[in-house]
């Protein structure tokens, strides 16, 4: 990589591109730990009480700081020790440390996750090539993401078993601390900017594919969620598979609501992005963790 400033968002190929799947990396060997064991001199004559509370006092101390220690690492927190892998810095390298299919799933189920609890179960039909954000994103949805970087997007698009609907879902992987990631997570929600349908999120639609008539028309749905418990932006947008334009679109939160009779509400597209979404996120999870995970 060069040495210079990179830009906030890198050029990006056009859509349609062929999928190219990333090489196997293997995650470093964890790092293993000894606890040196110290010799006690033994306590001759009977204890004082004064001596008593005071080892009371060092055993309650020493619990206190061994199970802050644990719930860091527990809750992924990058209070470790230097040279150790906190949760958050691991989830920065999956876009180039781990395989497509554990990423994006060539099949996910989604079990419950449509209308009145239905089971969805959804096929990968493309894989975009990872790039940077400057063709990926509408304009203002750009700007808003600006403050955070962008390192890396990965996308991938879906199609329902009936296919009938088609759904993009992107991890955008960000330049940003945590401290960056939760003050965007915050400015999302104070003012609704994943409800905003001029801050839609732009599907891949790839040519030979189901897909290949899904357009910024076609969007229907979406969601958008900003983690803070790493450097990740996952999104999801869906639409009808037959190619038709949508002129009034629905934010998940809206379309998933039992009460709405608007037709995106009614087709379900709410759930088909909110499903996939919830679930390519808890899969990202679940590859931190087993990154992070410290030997027995």
């Amino acid at each position: 990589m060069s040495s210079g400033a990179t830009p906030p968002f890198d050029p990006a190929p056009r859509d349609g591109a062929p999928g190219v799947e990333r090489p196997f990396v293997t995650f470093a060997e964890p790092e293993t730990y000894r606890e040196d064991t110290a010799r006690v001199r033994p306590f001759r004559g009977r204890p004082r009480p004064r001596a008593l509370t005071a080892v009371a006092c060092v055993v309650l101390g020493l619990g206190l700081i061994g199970g802050a220690v644990t719930g860091s690492w527990l809750t992924g927190d990058d209070t470790d020790e230097p040279g150790s892998r906190g949760a958050f810095a691991a989830a920065g390298e999956l876009w180039h440390n781990v395989p497509v299919d554990r990423l994006f799933p060539p099949t996910v189920r989604g079990d419950g996750a449509g209308p009145g609890g239905s089971d969805r179960t959804w096929t990968r039909i493309a894989v975009a090539p990872d790039t940077g954000c400057k063709n990926a994103f509408d304009p203002l949805l750009r700007q808003a993401l600006a403050p955070v970087g962008c390192l890396r997007l990965l996308r991938a698009t879906y199609v329902d078993a009936t296919r009938s609907h088609v759904t993009t879902v992107g991890l955008l992987f960000t330049k940003a601390d945590k401290a960056a990631m939760t003050s965007l997570k915050a400015r999302f929600r104070k003012e609704g900017l994943d409800r905003r349908t001029d801050l839609m999120p732009r599907p891949y639609a790839a040519k030979g594919t189901a897909a290949e008539d899904f357009g910024k028309a076609q969007r229907a749905s979406w969601t958008e969620s900003v983690l803070t418990d790493a450097p990740v932006v996952v999104y999801a947008v869906s639409g009808f598979a037959d190619g038709r334009t949508v002129a009034t679109p629905q934010p998940a939160a809206e379309a998933m609501k039992a009460d709405s009779t608007a037709a995106v509400a009614q087709a379900g597209l709410g759930h088909e992005a909110r499903g996939l979404a919830d679930r390519v996120e808890r899969s990202l999870r679940k590859t931190v963790t087993s990154a992070t995970e410290k030997p027995s």
